[in-house]
Parts: C-alpha cells; sequence; structure tokens
C-alpha cells in the first residue's frame, strides 16, 4: 500500500466552493483501479488549509492510472484551480 499525501492550499476565502468541488471529485478518484480510500482533513489553525491522503495499491495506481486518465481531466478542471501556490504530492510506504 502507497500513501499519497498533498498539502492543499487553497485560495482565500474558497474553501466552501473548493469543498463542494471536492465531495464531487472525490467520486472520480474512487472509481480508479488501485484506489483503497481517502481522507480530507482541513487545518484547524489555517482555515484555506487541507491536506488529502489517499491509500493506493501501488504507485503506478496514481501516477499513471490515475494521472494518465480521461478521468484526471474532470478531476483537474474540478480542483486545480483552487490551489495557491499549487501542491506537492509525496508518496509514502510503511517500513514495517
Amino acid at each position: 500500500m502507497i500513501l499519497e499525501v498533498a498539502i492543499l492550499n487553497v485560495k482565500l476565502d474558497e474553501g466552501e466552493e473548493f469543498e463542494k468541488a471536492f465531495n464531487e471529485a472525490r467520486l472520480i478518484i474512487s472509481s480508479m483501479s488501485g484506489y483503497i480510500s481517502h481522507d480530507l482533513m482541513k487545518c484547524m489553525e489555517q482555515t484555506d488549509k487541507y491536506i488529502l491522503l489517499v491509500k493506493w495499491e501501488t504507485i503506478e495506481d496514481h501516477e499513471i492510472g490515475f494521472r494518465q486518465s480521461t478521468e484526471y481531466l474532470e478531476w483537474k478542471r474540478l480542483l486545480h484551480h483552487f490551489y495557491e501556490p499549487f501542491p506537492t504530492v509525496e508518496h509514502y510506504q510503511a517500513l514495517n
């Protein structure tokens, strides 16, 4: 299992609209091959900051299967205009 981690800095005062768009976009990611689960969490100290945690079976499921899919184009359309700056995405795996 691979954990995708993205810190999402949403443009000021656009958090509510981002959350609505993400509610639609979550249906896209959850339908992808290799997807296991996800959590979107809102920062308590900075109201326009979120963290997205997505569990994938493999890194290729995310990097190739999702990011190179036609479904990803809709994901981008729904969400990418909210970010400032654009997030860095990292992948983690358990050591045990």
